[in-house]
């Protein structure tokens, strides 16, 4: 069975929803995504996560081993090719270098503010794996929405 590393930086950082749409990936450990940001875009309050290259930068990600099966669940949930497009991006887990699949968004979508709900799937996600909460809340800040603290 052919499997492939995905990296994680959005709604996949949160295992119950990577469980329910690609219930045979496994984690595999966690890496940074360097040089990029992480920022969100779409229409008003419904915006969503990409990364964008950010010399200096860097977003934590969560490595999944998955399979055609389960990308192919991804392209359908994260809305591939339409809105966004897959990249091959050199990441380092536990000392070694690996290539990894990471979602892009296409150019075109305003900077914008993410839902309420969906900023908190995101934020459950950074818990579990650790992340700092920090980078997620600032790339919210290109506008104000009731951020959920709990």
């Amino acid at each position: 069975m052919n499997s492939r590393i995905f990296a994680a930086y959005g709604v996949g950082l949160n295992r119950a929803e990577m469980a329910k749409h690609c219930p045979t990936a496994k984690i595999v450990g966690s890496t940074e995504l360097k040089n990029y940001r992480l920022t969100f875009r779409g229409d008003h309050a419904c915006a969503v996560a990409t990364v964008e290259k950010a010399k200096g930068s860097s977003v934590p990600a969560l490595l999944w081993e998955i399979t055609q099966r389960d990308e192919t669940a991804l392209d359908r949930l994260i809305g591939a090719p339409e809105l966004y497009r897959k990249e091959a991006v050199k990441v380092r887990c536990n000392g070694i270098m690996m290539v990894a699949l990471v979602y892009i968004m296409v150019i075109g979508k305003p900077q914008n503010k993410p839902s309420a709900f969906y900023y908190s799937t995101l934020l459950e996600g950074y818990r579990a794996a650790g992340f700092d909460v920090e980078i997620l809340k600032s790339a919210v800040q290109c506008g104000s929405i009731d951020l959920p603290t709990g």
